[in-house]
């Protein structure tokens, strides 16, 4: 492929979908119980499709031509990590275990919303005062699952259940939407309701644009990746499509601590970032590549192994196989309270979206002989 020259665009971002994207962000919408987020997703997607529909646990589709037969997914996924409360002790503590992959490293000192059973209850995750961790010649006591618990500020189980809180309540952080210099976002859960907001934006602009497809558009804003992709497994069986396009981010490799000969050299800014795995139909992925030179959308490659981690497996080898390809926008710190990428990646994600559905038809060859 030859080599791109980064082109200005005018700016697709309204400010209408910038506020939804805050809001978004802002709402906890954490693995298994996304039901609140995704009412956010479809109520601001529905001006721009024709039809949708919600599966049995949560994974909500937007349709462009329901009646066409050749069907093409765009996806992203809804959830987010989190925690389950899993014990209370006698002194109205609580313990917890994963929901998702959780990183329990960044969690002392951390605010937290418990979803209870009477809404949302506030707490915190206690740490012992460093005078009182460090002693002598012994090892500071790191974070670990077993040893991070929430304080509500309760003093009793009973304290704890009249708050509404209860085993199997989830708790997420409390940190949400904020910008930074030169075009920076930070927020929790960048991973993926970026995802969520970026295939809803292509969906705004074929509307807004009035362009015409040939072949049935699924908007699909899945369940349960986190815990293994498990709602595009579930969706990519009921939708049969014929062709997939997940977007999902990946990890910007420029900060320190990261290996650059394992994971690549991806960055913030630069990008969408497309991927070479097994997973990913090679000749989709050229048709993505030589759309984005076509449209002088900036890119940057990058390989995966066996898995690429995303939804993007349980699409290709889903039914009879669906060519499948990933587009990943750079994310830094992932699965921290503090996921950060760059406005322009977010539009440039969305342009390669959208002309690589303009640029497609049922006539595509994607055919390897």
């Amino acid at each position: 492929m030859a080599k791109q020259t980064k082109a200005k665009h005018k700016s697709i971002l309204k400010e209408s979908s910038l506020s939804f994207f805050r809001n978004y962000i802002n709402n906890a919408s954490p693995t298994g119980f996304e039901s609140s987020g995704q009412k956010l997703w479809l109520e601001y997607i529905k001006p721009y499709i024709d039809t949708n529909f919600v599966d049995p646990y949560g994974t909500a589709v937007g349709i462009i031509n329901p009646n066409e037969k050749f069907k093409v997914v765009i996806e992203a996924h809804a959830d987010e990590i989190s925690w389950f409360v899993n014990y209370i002790t006698n002194e109205g503590l609580i313990y917890l275990k994963r929901n998702g992959g959780v990183d329990h490293q960044i969690a002392p000192g951390k605010r937290v919303l418990i979803h209870g059973k009477k809404g949302i209850v506030k707490a915190v995750f206690g740490w012992p005062a460093i005078h009182t961790r460090i002693g002598g010649a012994e090892k500071e006591t790191q974070p670990k699952v077993e040893n991070l618990f929430l304080d509500t500020g309760a003093r009793s189980k009973k304290e704890v259940e009249a708050l509404g809180v209860h085993v199997g309540a989830v708790a997420t952080y409390e940190e949400g939407f904020d910008e930074l210099a030169y075009n920076y976002y930070i927020g929790r859960a960048m991973d993926n309701r970026v995802g969520g907001f970026m295939i809803a934006e292509v969906a705004r602009l074929l509307s807004e644009n009035k362009k015409k497809i040939p072949f049935g558009l699924y908007i699909v804003n899945a369940v349960q990746e986190e815990i293994g992709l498990r709602g595009a497994e579930m969706i990519a069986r009921r939708i049969k499509p014929d062709v997939a396009i997940i977007t999902d981010v990946t990890h910007d490799t420029t900060t320190p601590m990261i290996n650059k000969a394992i994971e690549g050299d991806i960055a913030c800014g630069k990008g969408p970032s497309l991927a070479y795995a097994p997973a990913v139909h090679n000749k989709l992925l050229q048709f993505v590549q030589d759309v984005a030179e076509d449209h002088k959308i900036p890119v940057q490659l990058r390989t995966l192994s066996r898995s690429t981690g995303t939804d993007t497996d349980s699409f290709a080898y889903a039914n009879d196989g669906c060519p499948s390809v990933l587009i990943s926008i750079p994310l830094r710190y992932m699965h921290t309270t503090v996921e950060m990428l760059h406005k322009d990646d977010i539009e440039n994600t969305i342009r390669l979206m959208y002309e690589s559905l303009l640029a497609l038809s049922p006539k595509t060859k994607l055919s390897y002989f």
